[in-house]
């Protein structure tokens, strides 16, 4: 079944950074437009991300997170000695410069960039580690993905079979608007009271006939219909080609609707717009 581009999806898990929380999220787009925001850390990894991203995230707005929770045992904290001895010299000068100003707390130092120096990550068992992190929160996001994939392509595919009932109605109603059109023909020449050549009365009902023949448009829209049906039941991303699909249903629709000499077939063209947009609407969160 087709895949939804709505869907949401959350990980964690420990790595030699620390506990690394993974996220993901997405809304439909026409195009994959994809977002990341990563610590610094993880920052040599963003092209291996993007790719494993990419190679299973064919279209949406995607925005893509990972934020380190907490230390892991490995990565021992010591203080970078030069760094401390740097700040201590500008907290002199700044003391002496400003000596109303209460000095901050110890701890505030901490928070301080650079001050802290930490053990060295090897970034190739990190990538190893990451990556098989985002393998879990891409499973899962699949997972959403396609649970409300199948969701859409179910209420598509209600509207499809709403249109094929239209369809089946406007074919019973054929013979009945053909047989207005005769009897209007030969109405209004019988009200005008003048005799009409045989052959010419035939030649006009055949023009008119042939101005009203609707068959090779639910003939075409039969086959539309059943390929949307054939393309929601594939296991790929169908977005697009149901567009194309929509645009073809649409124009047989709206010819068939402006040949339309019958009060009945213009309220069955109606309704048939009415079912085309809202697989429209359904299809726009397709991926």
């Amino acid at each position: 079944m087709p895949r939804s581009m709505t869907a949401f999806a959350t990980v964690e898990g420990s790595t030699d950074l620390g506990v690394l929380s993974l996220e993901i999220r997405s809304v439909n787009h026409r195009f994959l437009e994809l977002g990341l925001r990563l610590p610094e850390e993880l920052r040599p990894l963003e092209s291996q991300l993007r790719q494993a991203i990419g190679k299973r995230v064919a279209r949406g707005k995607t925005d893509f997170s990972a934020r380190v929770r907490s230390a892991g045992a490995s990565r021992r904290a010591d203080i970078d000695e030069q760094a401390v001895d740097a700040l201590a010299q500008v907290m002199e000068k700044l003391a002496g410069r400003f000596p109303g100003l209460a000095p901050g707390s110890l701890t505030d130092l901490l928070t301080l960039p650079d001050l802290m120096a930490r053990a060295e990550v090897d970034l190739d068992t990190l990538q190893v580690q990451v990556l098989a992190l985002l393998d879990q929160l891409l499973t899962q996001f699949e997972q959403a993905r396609a649970r409300e994939g199948e969701r859409l392509a179910a209420l598509m595919l209600e509207r499809v079979e709403g249109m094929e009932q239209q369809r089946q109605r406007a074919i019973e109603q054929l013979p009945e608007i053909r047989q207005g059109l005769r009897d209007r023909l030969h109405q209004r020449i019988a009200d005008i009271d003048v005799e009409v050549d045989p052959g010419r009365l035939e030649q006009e009902l055949a023009l008119q006939l042939t101005r009203a023949d609707v068959d090779e448009e639910l003939d075409r829209l039969g086959i539309h219909l059943a390929e949307v049906r054939r393309v929601l039941g594939l296991n790929e991303p169908v977005g697009r080609r149901l567009d194309f699909l929509l645009q073809e249903l649409l124009r047989e629709v709206n010819t068939f609707g402006s040949k339309s000499v019958h009060a009945g077939s213009t309220s069955l063209a109606v309704e048939m717009k009415v079912l085309v947009e809202q697989i429209r609407e359904q299809l726009q969160n397709l991926e």
